[in-house]
This record gives C-alpha cells, structure tokens and sequence, in this order.
C-alpha cells in the first residue's frame, strides 16, 4: 500500500511524539515534543479532527514557552572542591557508574589529594563530577567530566571550564588532555575548546585573557 504525504506526515509526527518520551534530556524531549506535535497539529488541520488538533497546538505552545525558559533562565552555577576520599563523590560515581562507562569506559576512581575533584552545582542540584589529574607542572589530563543525562546542554561544561581555567593556570598548567572516542562526547569537547591531537585523543591550550 502505497502511503501519502499526509499519512507520512501523521506517522512522523507520532513517531517523534513516541521518541521524545524516551530522552531523558529535558531540553531534547522539549524541542522533539514540539516538532511532533507541530506535525499532529497540521495533520489534525488537514483531516478535519479539530479537538485533535487544539491539544496538540496547546502542546506547541507549551514547549516553546518551556524551551524559552529553559534558554533565557539565568541559572546559578557553582563548584565544589572534593577532598580525595569524599563519601558522597564515591556514592554518585556509583550510582552512574553505569553511564559513566559509556562515556569514560576505562575510568577508574583512584583517590590521589594531587587530583582536582569538583562537584558541579546548577541551582544547588549537584548535576555532575570533574575529576582531573596532574601528569606534569604544566600539564593536567581529565580523568571524568560526567554530567547526569538530564542537564546535557552544554551550559555544565561552559561553566566548568570558565571556572577550572583559573584554577589550572594558578598551579601554571598550560594543557589539558582528554580521551574520548565516544562520538556525543567528542562532538562535547569540540564544543568546549578541546583539539584532536591523535586517535581518541584531545587537548586544549590554556592561556591568560
């Protein structure tokens, strides 16, 4: 059976309704949520199933009022500085060990009070862990730069480095080095600043403004 355009146009737009109750990042659910139920929305117009299309034009609105929210919210970011052997960093690293190994498959939490441990704070929600360890006097390699599913927008990791850079060139570190070959996690550190400098592995430059 030969579909058209407009039967496309439903299964799509139903089909992104669906997945978008499957990401946990409330920004992603957002803005599928919203192209979905656009897509109802026109479908519900063209087929004449008008209560249909109201409650999916009330979604549309809702979204964009959220995702306007959520972009223009002056959100309170702070750090906090871990002692090697803190109790809850061990907890949480726990707790999201499992997610944490899609990202950082070879990471292993080995105490050291020369490491930088950091929980990050949004709204006083802990929302992830920065974990690097010093390899030389100008150098630092990122063990683990681990957000929860449900703050991936890059404002964690914008924040992070902003605050970490001070900290990095108060001990004279002038390079940063990470491994990755995770694609969501390289697109990340692109993002960030960092630089391919060999398979899986990046690096960042560091320098007074």
């Amino acid at each position: 059976m030969e579909l058209t355009a407009l039967e496309i146009l439903g299964y799509i737009a139903s089909i992104l309704i669906a997945w978008s109750m499957a990401v946990s990042s409330i920004i992603k659910f957002r803005w599928i949520n919203l192209f979905g139920a656009l897509g109802l929305t026109i479908y519900s117009i063209i087929i004449s199933a008008i209560p249909v299309a109201i409650v999916n034009a009330l979604i549309v609105i809702l979204d964009i009022y959220y995702l306007y929210k959520a972009y223009t919210k002056n959100e309170v970011f702070q750090t906090l500085e871990l002692s090697e052997d803190d109790h809850y960093l061990k907890q949480f690293i726990e707790f999201y060990k499992n997610d944490i190994k899609e990202f950082f498959p070879n990471f292993e939490y080995k105490p050291d009070s020369k490491n930088l441990q950091f929980l990050i704070l949004r709204d006083m929600n802990v929302t992830g862990v920065f974990m690097a360890k010093k390899i030389d006097d100008k150098t630092y390699n990122v063990d683990l730069d681990y957000v929860r599913p449900e703050y991936r927008d890059f404002k964690n990791g914008k924040y992070i480095y902003s605050q970490i850079k001070e900290k990095f060139l108060i001990q004279s570190c002038t390079t940063v080095k990470t491994q990755s070959k995770n694609k969501a996690h390289i697109k990340y550190l692109n993002k960030i600043g960092f630089k391919k400098v060999g398979e899986g592995e990046f690096e960042m430059k560091l320098k007074n403004n």
